[in-house]
């Protein structure tokens, strides 16, 4: 082909189907290269779970509110952003677990509560002396016990026994996660974990090495004023760099004209009506797992395309409360609670202002910024995401008090709100990895497309920036340009 035909194909414009922060970082660097880009969003903000609202005269963020530090991407993308000066670290005031025999302190050590030292005397009431007998044979079972088992639960209950995976670890991923560790893909969840074993000789010291790599107080941090910030500075950057931007646009399905011609989506405008196509030569997918599959997988090899369950249903309610009994922080940052504790139905609670000074440092005396997540995934344990708003702020003032062990009564509420997210937690059973990754080499193959998100790079900002950033940069286009 002439050099010169070869340049007049190159692609030119790119659309961006999923306005999450996924979405947004792969638009703009589509636009970096010089591609007139295009980002369609279903809902009516941009940023998907990194979002505000404002309740009790505060502006706090709606979803996440922290990112992970084990790698520079997010930093790095808050600097290019002008916010590198706002990042700040939560107070290292440790959290807890809530469990059926009472709320005790988080292990110090390991991650995803699999404990560094199972032999710690904090970790017996957790435990049980049999349960933290039983634990400390890890370190004396050889390495390929647990190696063939692909579940997160699977692998700590083969190396350490049950009662930590039920007492220690699953509160953990059904509160960070929404799912039991027995349908959690180990690799995906804890990337390196299995591998330690081999390496360390144990699941504990490998937990340990991985915990040591990023230490307590080291492992997340936040922007003053809330994780919104980040959505609203890539909105205003891309409108800079003249990305359009339409939310409220529902894309229904996914075609191209004939041979590499270009990708034309299928839209419908939320109170337009009427169904349109829109055109352009690089398309990057940046919805969920379910969603993605249907767009692309009519265009790729019916082997590669994965059986994807939608996440569960989530709801954050958050009070603002006037109760002097908080001041000491009682449960430090937050809880995590057991399935097991049938007197709550909170999957965590989070005390905003014991874990952010900037929060803390807005409220008024005796004043406190309480958040707590509903939503396992599974048969009733969601029933309570179904509840009305009002309800659902009740039963989250009652389960506040329970698991901090304050009373607190409707008095005490200065401000209340829910929040709810559909899908917004990917789901990641065993296997899940290997399929993602066979779903992308496949998608390699095909011509001006892309996938990006949570449900193939992981969950977290530290895992999703830096991912959507290799994807468009994995795609034949043209050098970035200056700017």
């Amino acid at each position: 082909m002439p050099a010169a035909e070869s340049r007049a194909r190159r692609p030119c414009t790119a659309l961006v189907i999923g306005g999450g922060i996924a979405g947004l970082v792969a638009a703009r660097e589509l636009a970096a290269r010089g591609l007139r880009t295009t980002v369609l969003e279903r809902r009516e903000h941009f940023g998907g779970v990194v979002a505000a609202h404002e309740l009790a005269g505060l502006v706090l963020d709606s979803g996440a509110e922290s990112f992970a530090t084990r790698n520079d991407a997010v930093p790095a993308l808050l600097g290019e952003l002008g916010l590198a000066e706002r990042i700040v670290r939560p107070r290292p005031t440790g959290s807890w677990l809530h469990l059926p025999a009472g709320s005790v302190p988080m292990p110090a050590s390991g991650i995803l509560g699999i404990p560094g030292n199972p032999l710690d005397t904090a970790l017996t009431p957790a435990l049980g002396r049999s349960g933290q007998y039983r634990a400390g044979l890890d370190r004396l079972l050889p390495a390929r016990v647990g190696a063939q088992e692909r579940t997160l639960g699977g692998l700590v209950r083969a190396r350490m026994g049950r009662a930590v995976a039920e007492n220690l670890v699953a509160p953990v991923t059904t509160g960070i996660h929404s799912t039991d560790p027995d349908e959690l893909d180990a690799d995906t969840v804890a990337p390196g974990l299995r591998a330690g074993i081999r390496e360390h000789g144990s699941l504990a010291a490998s937990a340990a090495a991985l915990r040591a790599a990023s230490p307590a107080g080291s492992q997340v941090a936040g922007i003053e004023g809330g994780m919104n910030q980040l959505s609203e500075a890539l909105v205003a950057d891309l409108t800079r760099r003249g990305v359009r931007l339409v939310d409220a646009c529902e894309v229904l399905a996914l075609d191209r004209d004939a041979g590499h011609g270009p990708w034309m989506a299928i839209r419908r405008q939320r109170g337009a009506g009427d169904r349109s196509a829109l055109r352009a030569d690089v398309v990057v997918v940046a919805a969920d797992g379910p969603t993605a599959v249907r767009l692309l997988g009519p265009h790729l090899p019916p082997e590669a395309v994965p059986g994807l369950a939608p996440g569960p249903r989530l709801a954050l309610a958050t009070l603002v409360v006037r109760a002097p009994a908080l001041d000491d922080a009682p449960r430090g940052t937050g809880v995590l609670v057991s399935e097991a504790a049938r007197d709550v139905r909170a999957k965590a609670l989070t005390h905003a202002n014991a874990k952010w000074a900037w929060i803390d440092e807005r409220l008024g005396e005796y004043q406190h910024v309480l958040r707590l997540s509903y939503g396992r995934a599974g048969g009733a344990a969601g029933e309570e995401v179904r509840l009305p708003d009002g309800k659902l702020a009740a039963l989250a003032l009652h389960d506040a008090a329970r698991i901090l062990g304050v009373p607190l009564s409707r008095e005490d509420v200065l401000g209340a709100d829910v929040v709810r997210w559909d899908g917004a937690m990917p789901s990641v059973p065993a296997g899940h990895r290997a399929r993602a990754e066979r779903f992308r080499s496949a998608l390699a193959e095909v011509d001006g497309a892309g996938a990006v998100g949570a449900w193939l790079a992981g969950t977290g900002l530290a895992s999703v920036v830096p991912d959507a950033r290799r994807a468009v940069a994995a795609l034949d286009l043209p050098a970035p340009r200056g700017g």
